[in-house]
């Protein structure tokens, strides 16, 4: 039987998974665009062109919110994606009609994080976590991690090895955070980094996970059953490994 903690604060506890479950009012979004031919994981175009770099789009998301969505069955969380491209139509049509889907707003990366974690925060969350979909080797283990480590530190971030972040967290809103930053460079962690410690923010880092963002980074889907290049044409794939 378990006993309920005299801390409000306090995680619940969940007997079948053996650690803290998260409340409802964790808020995880997910950084999704829709996969239109051309404007895709476009750095990928020269190895898959442009229809098997928008089928290679489509995949990553599809594995990312499977992933999330199973994270979100075993600790009770707000789950939302947010997108570029497209509509909230498009998007319900090619990945279901199950999750909360809501536009992604401002003129660049850094506006766009800063917009959807203040409007989480606005909306009640407590801790908001924020993943994207070019790092097939995010796991539940991993979101786990995340949200329990803002149950004391302010900041989690996840490195990316090419030197920006698969994944944010936060504990309240942290405008500061994504401005002044050289997005689409490998200084985007370091940059990150160096605002926290200005800001005397305690940053917990998680395991060092590589995106697919290159020709080069299509060896990682091997690694991964449901992303793979078996998810491209012919031609594609034999593009891809010739890359």
């Amino acid at each position: 039987m378990t006993i309920p903690s005299s801390d409000p604060l306090a995680p619940l506890s969940s007997p079948a998974l053996g650690r803290p479950t998260l409340r409802p009012s964790d808020h995880l979004i997910v950084f999704s665009r829709f996969p239109i031919a051309g404007q895709a994981k476009t750095r990928l175009i020269p190895a898959l062109g442009p229809e098997g770099a928008a089928r290679l789009q489509a995949a990553l998301t599809q594995h990312t919110l499977k992933i999330a969505e199973t994270f979100c069955a075993a600790y009770p969380c707000e789950l939302e994606v947010c997108f570029a491209g497209g509509n909230a139509d498009s998007m319900r049509h090619v990945f279901g009609a199950t999750f909360r889907y809501s536009e992604q707003r401002g003129n660049n990366l850094g506006e766009r994080l800063e917009y959807a974690v203040s409007a989480a925060f606005v909306d009640g969350a407590k801790r908001v976590v924020v993943i994207g979909t070019d790092c097939p080797q995010i796991d539940t283990s991993i979101l786990s991690q995340a949200f329990q480590s803002l149950l004391t530190l302010e900041i989690v971030l996840g490195p990316a090895i090419d030197g920006g972040y698969y994944l944010i967290g936060l504990r309240r809103s942290r405008p500061e955070l994504f401005q002044a930053i050289d997005w689409g460079t490998n200084r985007v962690l370091r940059q990150t980094l160096e605002i926290a410690r200005y800001n005397r923010c305690e940053v917990h880092q998680l395991t060092p996970l590589a995106d697919v963002d290159h020709p080069e980074d299509l060896v990682i889907c091997r690694s991964v059953p449901t992303v793979t290049v078996e998810e491209l044409d012919p031609s594609d794939r034999e593009s891809a490994a010739d890359s």
